[in-house]
């Protein structure tokens, strides 16, 4: 694009402090008001745009202190350019890093994003859309949350199950997730396998049950009822884990493995088992699920079932802002994306010596 004469920045640096416009700005710049506004708000063709170009955009913007007119811009293009997001709560590494996905993504689109956290508490799970609704979002994003009114508006659900008009489902392959967790452990000899559900308001604790039973029925491994808990409770750290692992090791039934619902439970687990004198991996091998931060870390560093969930959290952003842009395209009804597994301290190959948890603990 050609380049202007460069005009003088504003006359003093108390002017500094004071938002200047976009054509002020252009005019600095010794571009077109059409090229900055194209970069400053993240539009497609910024991507023709040279780096060098950008970079003079953006420093400017930061030292002049220009600001978009979003008010503006939505008046005139009947447009709000935000979204909504709900989710159960902001201290669940799971829904963080889906979060983080979510806002990766917007962050290059010149969206912005409102985010509710309901607590699993029904009335704002079904109050929550609504409100969004009222602060003139252009679509939802729901991670793990159940939920099954008509919405005004695009809907994209993270992690969600129910087939509903209007609302594009992004899963993870639950089957084959529960195939790479149990044949682990099956090649490493483990067949007496204690697990630990989701709490019954988790929107993959059911789905992810029927998988881990399917996949125990091909690799010839009886599921023991006394060997199987549910997490209790809407904490979001270990401690569920731990409990429901201490009522699993209360039955008095050998095991040698355990595959938790998730990473944060198998941490509690961990510390259950070493309470009761078993070591991992020696005693007990475990497994978890989503692969937080932490589970690279934690002591023993956690195997685990890899959820793609910065992936998942931009997909869903990615296909909410094209179905607004769509307008009336209702889009896909379901996206699968594929886990991973991520082997690493917490499991071993079957010891010759025989875990005992009935005696212990």
């Amino acid at each position: 694009m050609p380049r202007r004469k460069t005009m003088p920045p504003p006359r003093t640096s108390s002017d500094h402090k004071k938002p200047i416009s976009l054509k002020r700005l252009a005019e600095h710049l010794g571009l077109s008001s059409a090229t900055v506004s194209i970069v400053i708000n993240r539009k497609p063709l910024s991507d023709m745009i040279p780096e060098e170009t950008k970079t003079r955009i953006w420093e400017a913007a930061s030292r002049f202190n220009y600001r978009p007119n979003i008010i503006a811009r939505s008046l005139r293009q009947q447009r709000t350019y935000s979204i909504g997001v709900l989710l159960p709560e902001f201290s669940d590494g799971y829904s963080a890093l889906v979060l983080s996905g979510i806002e990766d993504y917007l962050l290059g689109k010149g969206y912005a994003w409102l985010a509710a956290s309901h607590r699993h508490k029904d009335e704002l799970i079904r109050e929550y859309p609504h409100l969004l609704y009222t602060r003139a979002v252009e679509g939802l994003i729901t991670i793990d949350t159940p939920y099954d009114e008509h919405l005004p508006f695009p809907v994209v659900s993270v992690s969600g199950h129910q087939t509903i008009e209007g609302v594009t489902n992004i899963v993870l392959n639950h089957d084959r997730s529960a195939e790479l967790a149990i044949g682990h452990l099956h090649e490493l000899g483990h067949r007496r396998i204690a697990f630990i559900k989701g709490q019954s308001f988790s929107s993959d604790t059911q789905v992810r049950w029927d998988s881990i039973r399917k996949a125990c029925r091909s690799f010839g491994i009886t599921v023991d009822p006394q060997l199987v808990a549910q997490l209790e409770g809407v904490s979001p750290s270990p401690e569920p884990g731990y409990q429901a692992a201490k009522r699993i090791l209360a039955n008095k039934v050998d095991f040698t493995a355990l595959f938790s619902f998730n990473d944060v439970s198998a941490i509690g687990a961990i510390r259950a088992l070493q309470e009761a004198d078993l070591h991992v991996p020696e005693s007990v091998s475990v497994v978890g699920f989503d692969d937080i931060a932490v589970a690279a870390y934690h002591i023993p560093a956690l195997t685990t079932i890899r959820q793609p969930l910065g992936h998942m959290g931009s997909l869903a952003a990615e296909t909410l802002v094209e179905r607004i842009a769509a307008r009336g395209n209702e889009g896909p009804a379901l996206l699968e994306v594929e886990p991973e597994l991520v082997v690493r301290e917490s499991t071993a190959p079957l010891s010759t010596a025989k875990a005992v948890p009935s005696g212990k603990g």
